[in-house]
């Protein structure tokens, strides 16, 4: 094979990508003009890219706003974009939750609520309930991010503490209809969870919430346990007659991606095999895994024939042991790196689809099985690292971080495994 694997596996990465193309998907699943207003709504970390696409497509008059992470704004003709913090939420995204509360509030059954969502609203739309604070909003998010649980979870416990998640922005906006368009970076797809659906009710429950507080042994503020306990952070439930005019529409999934990473694949004339679109589990055990099925192909050309390239997607966790830099996929992929050490022939990449992984400005990075060896001699201990949640660093060091910047949508992440 003649192929560069850094070039080979970016062409992956943008294949990907390129299918979840806002533009292209929204285009698909516009709804009938109203006969009163248009309001478009949006959050997520590539809801200004969706809302820009938005306007290139719609033909009518449009009004509305979108949050998304600081840095991560597009320019828009008719539609407002705010920026906040991302992923702890800050006070800016306080104030543009409540703008939106605002937006839908005084429609009328002639009017249109389009929701543009993406993955990251669930902190760029902190709402505290009843009388909790933002302070505590953001403790429920750090306790949250350090606990390893899953996305599903979290987005549970989060819509048990917010005024505006778990269906009740949607519910604001009755008896105006409401049309969800949602880029989906939650494994299974299940719209409810993306940015904890504002606009999208589910049917998970406080005992639920609590069960997983407990489950995953989170310390939240007295407050939020009281409020999580209580009637009044019940979530509206999806068979409310207030949803019944309502539609929800996945335009953009990692399932939908990662097949077109394998078309690309075999393009360049490469045979792709997708693992899962929704693996889930903690990033550095995901990681040994890969690591092991690569290592079987590599030395036994087995389960798959090489040269092969291996897909996945979903999206893992990481439990914080340390105060590291690094993010999901950089620490899958040190796991996976020191897994392959010293076995040639294998080259891969971790990475978020929205160009963020983590704290940091890269989006994953990249490996081969000389990647702990060049670490050792950058006088990096790898597996220290590891156990330090300090993959960035370690990645950083031999010059291996993938940087392509913000990618305008968010379908989770990417891994890819080049066996040559």
């Amino acid at each position: 094979m003649t192929l560069d694997p850094k070039t080979f596996l970016t062409s992956i990465f943008d294949a990907a990508v390129a299918a979840a193309d806002p533009e292209l998907t929204i285009r698909q699943h516009l709804p009938a003009k109203p006969k009163g207003r248009t309001v478009v709504i949006g959050a997520g970390k590539g809801s200004a890219q969706m809302a820009a696409a938005f306007e290139k497509v719609w033909d009518g008059p449009v009004e509305g706003l979108i949050v998304t992470r600081y840095g991560y704004g597009a320019p828009t003709k008719h539609l407002e974009v705010v920026e906040a913090a991302h992923p702890v939420p800050d006070a800016a995204g306080l104030a543009a939750a409540k703008r939106l509360q605002q937006a839908v509030s005084g429609l009328s059954e002639d009017d249109l609520v389009i929701a543009l969502i993406c993955g990251g609203g669930s902190a760029l739309l902190p709402a505290p309930a009843g009388d909790l604070t933002l302070t505590d909003e953001i403790a429920v998010n750090e306790a949250l991010l350090a606990s390893g649980a899953p996305i599903s979870a979290m987005n549970t416990i989060r819509k048990h503490v917010s005024a505006i998640k778990g269906g009740r922005l949607a519910a604001a906006a009755w008896p105006a209809r409401v049309v969800s368009l949602v880029v989906s970076d939650i494994p299974g797809d299940n719209p409810a969870l993306v940015a904890s659906g504002p606009t999208v009710p589910d049917t998970g429950s406080r005992a639920d919430a609590l069960a997983a507080i407990a489950a995953y042994g989170m310390k939240l503020p007295e407050a939020v346990m009281a409020h999580i306990n209580s009637p009044a952070a019940d979530a509206p439930h999806p068979d409310d007659p207030k949803f019944v005019r309502n539609e929800v529409h996945v335009i953009a999934s990692a399932a939908v991606s990662l097949e077109a990473a394998a078309e690309e694949a075999k393009r360049q004339g490469i045979e792709a095999v997708i693992l899962s679109d929704a693996l889930e589990g903690e990033a550095r055990e995901v990681g040994s895994v890969h690591a092991a099925i690569a290592r079987e192909v590599a030395t036994r050309n087995r389960p798959f024939r090489k040269p092969v390239l291996i897909l996945s997607g979903g999206e893992t966790t990481v439990t914080l042991r340390a105060k590291g830099k690094g993010g999901r996929n950089s620490e899958f992929l040190l796991a996976f790196a020191i897994g392959i050490d010293g076995v040639a022939g294998i080259d891969a990449m971790a990475a978020d689809t929205d160009g963020i992984d983590g704290s940091e400005n890269n989006a994953g990075a990249f490996c081969t099985g000389s990647t702990v060896t060049r670490m050792r001699a950058a006088n990096v201990d790898a597996k220290a690292m590891l156990a330090g949640n300090n993959a960035w660093t370690a990645f950083n060091a031999v010059n291996d971080l993938f940087v392509p910047g913000p990618t305008g949508t968010n379908v989770n992440d990417l891994r890819a495994v080049l066996v040559r």
